[in-house]
Formats: structure tokens, C-alpha cells, sequence
């Protein structure tokens, strides 16, 4: 079955494209200290070195503005300043040659000063990314509809779509990031129908690893699910390589990231005749840090009652007896092992399928 996918126009962050049909990107965020710039090009690089496609820094003072040069130089991957309440910092990060702004809306000022950001981004041949956020949404839309509500962070992002068609800006990625999964995805579903810019979807203030893992699984796997969404970032309380683990792992769900080692897991009931916790565990642990330039689908089963269907139904799979278990290539039985064996035969039947 073919998956659905909006259109939507294209551009170009760096090397990285998004929209158009182009792949998903992931992106995070640093959480160093942007003028430290040793320690902000360590982590952008470690997040490219996680699967991330674009790295966006925040830029809140002089001095992070002054860093920016040697942070785009260093960097592994397009480098996208995070820009709020200075217009001057747009400009001059546009300047160090940043591959894309992000300007806020609800906090960029006057509109003749957006204009001055939107005519530096064209003459460098940059997009920018209008990001619409809940928490901090223009006063007057804010009065109108009372509380940050879909068509309140709708309204937000086209009052700026119009600035940059005055201004004949066209290379604009939109995000109406919402802290409220619901609210989050009305918010995208209503931009999805209504224009054909490409969209940068993430809900904003998830909270912690645990808890915003599920929201931003929700969230962003949603719309995903329907098309919808260009480049994604899972915003976290937490290591920023997990925001790229997370999102990854949200794409490959969907079958829609990278390839990659899929592994499907039964949750495990009173049925269950091995160790299958150690098992899951190990083998992922194993295959998180392969690279694979392949989709494999492993299913690791503990019982006689789903174990053969889906491990006979994946690439590679398992289905765990008494003691021992086995071992499925494309439906086909290869052999029988013993339950010590389960992760060394997995891992080395992964490798040389």
C-alpha cells in the first residue's frame, strides 16, 4: 500500500532538502552555550554523528552572534539559527553563513524589520522558518481568541506568510508547535489544508525523556501518519541525542526513516517460556550503533502462540520455546538454538543477511 504524503514546495537547507518528496530530516537543538564554541561544535557534530540532519543553536546575545562563524565552520551539518526578539542577530547570523533563521513571530518586532531579515535570506539564498509557538503568540491574536487555540497559531503563521509574499520571499518552512498534543496537531492539520508550504513539526515543551517521548511520538506520528510533515524535531528535557534517537525511531516506525534494523517485540505474558527481556535488550542495544544501508524487520517472540507468525512474518525472527528457539529467514525455518545462543545468532544473522 502506497503511504500518503502531502505536497509541498521544496527547499534547501545546506545540503539538506526539505519537502518536495524529499526524505524526512530529523532535527535537534544544542543545549550548550553558543558561544562556548568548542563545546557547541562538539555537540552539533555528536548529534550529526546520531542521525541528525540539521542543527539549530540559540542565539540570545552578542557574543553567541560573534561565535557563529567558527560554529558554521566547524559543523557537520547545516547549522539553522534560533533567532527571538533581535532582528540584528538574524542578520548577522545570515552574514556568518548559517544555511537557515528561525525568526519568531510573536517577538521579531516590527514588520519593517522582518522585511530587512526576509531581503538578507533571499540576496544569501537561505530559508527561513516562521516558528509559530503556543507560549509566546502575538498579543493582539492572543486577545482574540483567548488562549493559544489552532486557528490563533493558524492566523499567527499566515500574518507572516504575507510579509514574505510582499516582500517576494518564498523559501519558508512553518512549525505551529503547541504544548497540547491536540491542539498540536489541529494546528498542522489546518496549515496541511490550507497551503503547500513545507512543515517542521514538533510539540513544543514536551517535558522529560520519558513523558515527551510519548507526547512527540503522538504528536508528530500522527500527522506522519498522514502525509503530513517535512522535517521533524522531538524536543526534549534531556540529552539532546536523544531528541534524534527519539525521532528516528518515531520515522522508522512508520517505515519512513532511514534504513535500519526494525525490532518487533511482544510485550510478553504469562505464556512467555525464556528470557525474552535480556534478549530484546541486548539486540538493541547491539543494533543501534549499526549502520545499515538496508530495512530489516526482526521479531523477537516469546511464546508458541504469536512467536511463529511473527517471526516467520519479518525478515528475521525468533520464537522462543523451552530453552531454546527458532531462528526464521523470510518465513523459512533455519535452525533450532539454544536460548544462550538467541542474541549471538541474531546479531550475526542480522550482519550477513
Amino acid at each position: 500500500m502506497e503511504r500518503p504524503r502531502r505536497h509541498s514546495r521544496q527547499v534547501a537547507v545546506g545540503d539538506v532538502l526539505i519537502g518536495g518528496g524529499a526524505p524526512i530530516s530529523v532535527q535537534s537543538m544544542t543545549t550548550s552555550k553558543t558561544h562556548d564554541v568548542e563545546t557547541s561544535v562538539a555537540e552539533i557534530n555528536r548529534l550529526a554523528e546520531a542521525g541528525a540532519d540539521i542543527v539549530r543553536v540559540a542565539v540570545p546575545r552578542p557574543e553567541d552572534v560573534d561565535a557563529l562563524p567558527e560554529i558554521v565552520a566547524g559543523a557537520n551539518v547545516p547549522v539553522c539559527a534560533d533567532i527571538h526578539f533581535n532582528h540584528q542577530y538574524a542578520l548577522s547570523a545570515i552574514e556568518a553563513g548559517v544555511a537557515k533563521v528561525r525568526i519568531n513571530p510573536g517577538n521579531i518586532g516590527k514588520t519593517e524589520w522582518e522585511a530587512d531579515v526576509l531581503h538578507a535570506a533571499k540576496d544569501a539564498g537561505i530559508p527561513i522558518r516562521i516558528g509559530v509557538n503556543s507560549g509566546s503568540l502575538e498579543k493582539d491574536i492572543l486577545d482574540k481568541y483567548g488562549y493559544p487555540q489552532p486557528e490563533a497559531l493558524y492566523e499567527s503563521a499566515m500574518r507572516h506568510v504575507e510579509i514574505c509574499a510582499a516582500c517576494d520571499f518564498e523559501d519558508i518552512v512553518i512549525s505551529v508547535k503547541h504544548s497540547d498534543v491536540f491542539f498540536m496537531i489541529q494546528s498542522y492539520k489546518l496549515l496541511a489544508e490550507r497551503t503547500d508550504f513545507p512543515l517542521h513539526l514538533g510539540v513544543t515543551e514536551s517535558g522529560s525523556k520519558d513523558t515527551g517521548t510519548i507526547k512527540s511520538s503522538i504528536g508528530i506520528g500522527a500527522l506522519l501518519a498522514e502525509g503530513i510533515g517535512d522535517t521533524i524535531r522531538v524536543s526534549l528535557a534531556a540529552d539532546s541525542v536523544h531528541e534524534v534517537e527519539v525521532g528516528h525511531q518515531i520515522l522508522k516506525s512508520l517505515r519512513l526513516g532511514r534504513p535500519g534494523v526494525n525490532i518487533i517485540a511482544c510485550p510478553t505474558c504469562g505464556r512467555l517460556t525464556g528470557d525474552l527481556f535480556s534478549v530484546v535488550e541486548d539486540v538493541e542495544k547491539a543494533v543501534k550503533d549499526m549502520k545499515f544501508e538496508k530495512d530489516l524487520n526482526v521479531a523477537l517472540m516469546g511464546c508458541a502462540v504469536n512467536g511463529p507468525g511473527e517471526a516467520a512474518g519479518a525478515d528475521l525472527g525468533v520464537s522462543l520455546g523451552r530453552g531454546r528457539a527458532h531462528l526464521f529467514k523470510k518465513g523459512k525455518i533455519l535452525k533450532t538454538i539454544p536460548e544462550e545462543d538467541i542474541v549471538s545468532e541474531v546479531l550475526k544473522a542480522i550482519e550477513e543477511f
